[in-house]
């Protein structure tokens, strides 16, 4: 059972001169204490708000997040929820656990984010109209990773998903066909290439799509047989999230793609 504490305190973040006030909440999940910025716009219609979830890489957090990946800014008509990690063992770096993350497999830490994530979820319907056609993940690095344990363990719950830098280290089978959008570089040396394309190739077999094509930079679609598109956006960035042309990409996808 998860114990559910919200708090309303406003934080200014200047993201873009237009950039609306954030709310920080927070949640006391299994008895720790949990955190998120949250974007509300101003009116929500009476079939709801489309809901997104972006989780920042290891060692960043929710503020960063809301700067990199200003997903409100670009869809403020949508509620979005930029969560806060905590200190977790990096599967690459920071073996230690000193910096923030979040779980990388199902049952890790007790799997105290899927239940940080079931808490925000369940409190999030209480208090806004979502529209449930319309709720989506995103995130970088770690946060991406994330995003596909998301997909896996609570795949369901979501239209689509796009995961930036970022592969699932075990539980691809779980994953059930659904669109997508990757964010990728052939440069990264840090979640390499080769295991992104690995990821990216059973994501299109699942869907029914085409073969990858990893030549391909910039932005391509794979139409699917069975009506879950994936787009991969491929850019020579290296492991940095390219906040420059991501997000807006990342939300055209989103709203291209409703559940059925």
């Amino acid at each position: 059972m998860h114990h559910v504490l919200a708090l309303g305190l406003t934080l200014i973040l200047f993201g873009g001169m237009d950039a609306a006030p954030l709310e920080r909440r927070t949640w006391v999940v299994g008895g720790v204490s949990r955190e998120a910025l949250v974007h509300v716009p101003a009116t929500v219609p009476g079939t709801g708000a489309p809901l997104v979830f972006a989780f920042h890489g290891h060692g960043g957090s929710m503020t960063q997040a809301s700067r990199s990946f200003p997903i409100h800014q670009h869809w403020p008509e949508a509620i979005v929820v930029y969560p806060q990690g905590l200190p977790t063992p990096g599967q690459l770096t920071d073996k230690e656990g000193n910096e923030a993350g979040w779980q990388g497999q199902a049952g890790l830490q007790g799997d105290r984010d899927l239940k940080f994530f079931d808490a925000m979820l369940a409190d999030l319907r209480q208090r806004h109209v979502i529209d449930d056609r319309r709720v989506y993940s995103t995130g970088h690095s770690n946060g991406g990773g994330f995003t596909y344990l998301l997909w896996a363990e609570r795949g369901g719950v979501f239209a689509a998903m796009a995961p930036s830098a970022a592969v699932l280290s075990r539980g691809s089978r779980a994953l059930a066909p659904k669109p997508m959008l990757q964010v990728a570089s052939p440069q990264d040396s840090l979640v390499r290439f080769a295991w992104q394309e690995r990821m990216i190739a059973r994501v299109l077999a699942l869907n029914g799509c085409d073969k990858f094509k990893p030549g391909a930079m910039g932005y391509t679609t794979y139409p699917s047989k069975t009506g879950n598109d994936v787009a991969i956006y491929l850019h020579a960035g290296g492991h940095r999230y390219p906040g420059e042309t991501a997000p807006e990409l990342i939300v055209k996808f989103f709203q291209a793609h409703p559940g059925r």
